[in-house]
């Protein structure tokens, strides 16, 4: 096992299997660049297990928390793993998005818990659960999650986690109230029924911050379209537009919130396009601005290229979400 840094920070855990002062000890699964583990951490729970199969998502973890990922977690007994209170686990969100079945059904792929590489990942943190029975677990996922299969697959997990024996809370949160960026996910947070806990997600702001609070000032060069690129966005927004669809760029200034950035920024950048004025065409977010619109820290590191780092980022959670969910579920516990 790899050496795992120690937290500085304790809580009190009261629960009579343990009865002492002591760290929280969670695992982050499908760990992408550690959103989860900033949020938790900064609870002053301690991360004793990290995994994620992408090697260049390994690259950026280590980089930023010290230590190097394990791989597919299909390949890790469950009884290796180190024994934790918490179990934060964002699963593959492509199998269930809207984005993701529409590309699939296009290519005569299957979805869901059908898709054999990433919709059966969740079955393996049920697999986890029923091992190590955490004090709570936090999961993310798309928002589509709850319509998927005209529900049928957030009924197939909701009905799992509740074999297993765990309350569990559900509740779609917009990011918007803590990063400028419209992002809807589905939070689940579960405890041992055992338990008896009374959970409440945590309040947000109504309002939140505007791009401005995360451009900078004087972008590179390379990040601004060049002309076949824009005209190129314009006429097939303009196609789709005659079409009777909503296709098309999502072009804002600094006083405005984004759309979603996506794993597929890398390609176009057409989601979130900034306006430059009428002289000069618009540009796509740098990959720093990206961090910023995630809630990572300024001193995150991005030791990948591009490409890479949006794939990254368009993966990840708002660090700033986790964090308050994070402090809740760790009040709970503590509780």
């Amino acid at each position: 096992m790899p050496t795992r840094k120690k937290s500085a920070t304790r809580v009190r855990e009261t629960s009579p299997a343990y009865g002492t002062k002591r760290v929280l000890r969670f695992i982050d699964l499908f760990c992408g660049i550690g959103g989860f583990r900033y949020g938790f951490e900064r609870q002053g729970a301690e991360c004793v297990f990290s995994s994620d199969w992408d090697k260049f998502s390994q690259i950026t973890y280590a980089a930023n928390h010290g230590e190097k990922p394990y791989g597919d977690i299909h390949a890790v007994a469950v009884e290796d793993i180190p024994a934790f209170d918490i179990l934060c686990a964002g699963f593959p969100c492509q199998p269930f998005s809207i984005a993701g079945v529409s590309k699939k059904l296009s290519l005569g792929r299957k979805h869901g818990f059908e898709d054999a590489k990433q919709g059966n990942l969740f079955f393996e943190i049920a697999k986890i659960i029923k091992h190590h029975r955490p004090s709570a677990f936090v999961l993310e996922n798309v928002k589509n999650l709850k319509s998927h299969d005209k529900g049928r697959t957030f009924e197939i997990i909701m009905n799992t986690l509740n074999d297993l024996g765990y309350d569990v809370s559900t509740k779609i949160i917009d990011a918007k109230a803590v990063v400028p960026q419209h992002r809807e996910r589905i939070f689940l947070v579960g405890f041992p029924k055992s338990d008896k806990r009374q959970f409440l997600f945590p309040d947000f702001p109504k309002e939140g911050p505007k791009l401005s609070s995360i451009l900078e000032k004087k972008p590179a060069e390379k990040y601004t379209l060049t002309d076949k690129l824009w005209n190129y966005l314009q006429k097939y927004a303009e196609k789709h537009k005659a079409a009777g669809n909503g296709f098309g760029f999502g072009l804002v200034t600094e006083n405005d919130v984004s759309r979603t950035l996506s794993a597929r920024y890398h390609k176009d950048g057409s989601e979130i396009l900034i306006c430059q004025g009428p002289k000069k065409n618009p540009r796509r977010l740098t990959p720093r601005e990206c961090a910023r619109l995630m809630g990572y820290p300024e001193e995150f590191k991005i030791p990948v290229s591009d490409t890479q780092s949006y794939r990254q980022f368009g993966n990840s959670v708002v660090v700033p979400v986790v964090e308050r969910i994070a402090s809740a579920v760790v009040h709970s516990i503590a509780g």
